[in-house]
């Protein structure tokens, strides 16, 4: 008989039918000949009740339903006389398709967050990670289909690269030699002709200067991939592997830019509130109990748009009312997720795009304002996570370019192919990139970055 997964079971009404279900045991209790056992598929965040009689069943099987085995049952679909479940299934065949040791580590104790990323391969089979993953899911749909219906196209970037989008350095190297016997010139620096690809590479930690070739010809363009960045940072809100949305947009100005980031950013938690309602609401119950109403607060409000000046001057007219931060916040420098998220839950208890920051603190492609002192960055800022959208609209004049990277003394041995856009049929043009697990962070309630992608990796910590 075809199996039906358990999301479609439980919205079944054909009481009396015979039904075939499989999945994975997350309880089982038993009170006289009785057993009952909580069944989940990974297709909803509901179980679906088994019933059966002991003397129905041999010894064995019974014994060997445990916690975490991978049962199949066939049995006849009826009305629950429990509250809280609409059905159940009274069992006639159980064949145990995958048997669990006592040494299996989800068992129905609670565990901590810390504990179950040492087990990361099997926890997302709890509760608040198989919840977490469907989000997740959900919300790379969101993106592809919301590009799709806005003419984007989706444009793949090289993971391999031999530049460096940011210009900080911390990358990841992709080579083939061997370490244990590197070929090096007088000066005691590596020789990598004889390397792969002929030169130093590393894995990308950005898509965007690639995807800006894309927009100079189709007109805008999206990545979605994965990105890497060899930062010594274990914080919550870093990973070393991550993924990134990038979409790139010919003829957009800045206020352009702030329209589509404010429309995506909404469609993205509409999504997830018409796509993801029993997941949400048990992440509202057992994570976050205000997240439905944070995510609901985002649909109702416009964003705040503000510049980096103003916002230094709330922050400072707040410290001067008695408030405390731990890092300085004067005109210059870059500021800190404490003070984002001050200006975003305490002072205007909205969502904030801050524009125009001081050009030291940001990356050399940014378009440079007339004051020359601040370039045309657009961050979005969120309740909870500070940060999630960093984008700017691009510096286009190839002599202005030119003179910033000269400025900063930046080797442009490998941007000359960048360069080129700028020399041929330059336009005007923006972009913005934002932080997949990030937004996965903010649909979720979850506070740490490491919980919401399924291995995470970070400094030390590369297993699975």
């Amino acid at each position: 008989m075809k199996r039906t997964k358990i999301i479609d079971a439980l919205k079944r009404t054909d009481f009396g039918s015979k039904i075939t279900v499989m999945g994975w045991v997350r309880s089982k209790r038993g009170s006289k000949g009785i057993f009952f056992i909580a069944l989940n598929d990974g297709s909803t965040i509901k179980n679906v009740q088994i019933v059966g009689e002991d003397q129905n069943f041999d010894e064995q099987t019974v014994k060997l339903i445990t916690t975490g085995a991978c049962l199949k049952v066939i049995g006849t679909l009826v009305e629950s006389p429990a509250a809280g479940q609409a059905s159940e299934i009274q069992a006639k065949e159980i064949e145990v398709l995958g048997v669990c040791d006592n040494t299996y580590p989800l068992q129905k104790k609670g565990a901590s967050w810390e504990y179950l990323r040492t087990v990361a391969h099997m926890r997302v089979r709890t509760n608040t990670f198989g919840a977490i993953m469907r989000i997740r899911h959900n919300m790379a749909m969101a993106i592809h289909t919301y590009f799709h219906e806005h003419g984007f196209v989706y444009f793949h970037t090289p993971l391999i690269t031999a530049s460096d989008c940011e210009g900080a350095g911390n990358m990841f190297q992709v080579t083939t030699k061997n370490l244990y016997d590197l070929k090096k010139d007088k000066d005691g620096k590596i020789i990598y002709d004889d390397d792969f690809f002929g030169e130093q590479t590393s894995l990308t930690v950005s898509g965007q200067l690639e995807g800006e070739l894309g927009a100079t010809a189709l007109g805008q363009i999206y990545t979605f991939g994965p990105t890497f960045r060899a930062e010594n940072s274990n914080t919550p809100r870093h990973l070393a592997e991550f993924w990134m949305i990038e979409p790139e947009m010919a003829f957009y100005d800045k206020d352009d830019l702030m329209d589509l980031e404010e429309d995506f950013i909404k469609y993205c938690v509409r999504w997830a509130l018409d796509n993801c309602q029993d997941d949400l609401e048990f992440l509202n119950k057992m994570v976050d109990k205000t997240l439905l109403e944070r995510l609901n607060g985002v649909l109702k409000e416009n964003f705040v748009r503000l510049t980096y000046t103003e916002g230094i001057n709330i922050l400072q007219e707040a410290i001067r009312q008695g408030h405390k931060f731990e890092f300085p916040c004067n005109w210059g420098d870059d500021l800190a997720s404490e003070h984002e998220r001050y200006l975003v839950e305490e002072h205007f208890k909205k969502p904030v795009i801050m524009t125009d920051y001081p050009k030291e603190i940001k990356s050399f492609y940014m378009k440079l304002n007339e004051d020359g002192k601040t370039m045309q960055g657009t961050d979005v800022l969120f309740p909870a996570i500070g940060e999630i959208i960093g984008g700017s609209v691009r510096e286009e004049s190839y002599d202005k370019l030119m003179a910033e990277i000269e400025r900063r003394q930046m080797d442009t041995r490998h941007l000359g192919w960048y360069l080129d856009t700028r020399r041929w049929g330059s336009c005007p043009h923006a972009g913005f990139g934002l932080g997949f697990e990030r937004l996965i962070l903010f649909v979720t309630g979850m506070q740490n970055i490491r919980d919401v992608i399924p291995f995470p990796r970070t400094p030390g910590n590369a297993n699975f």
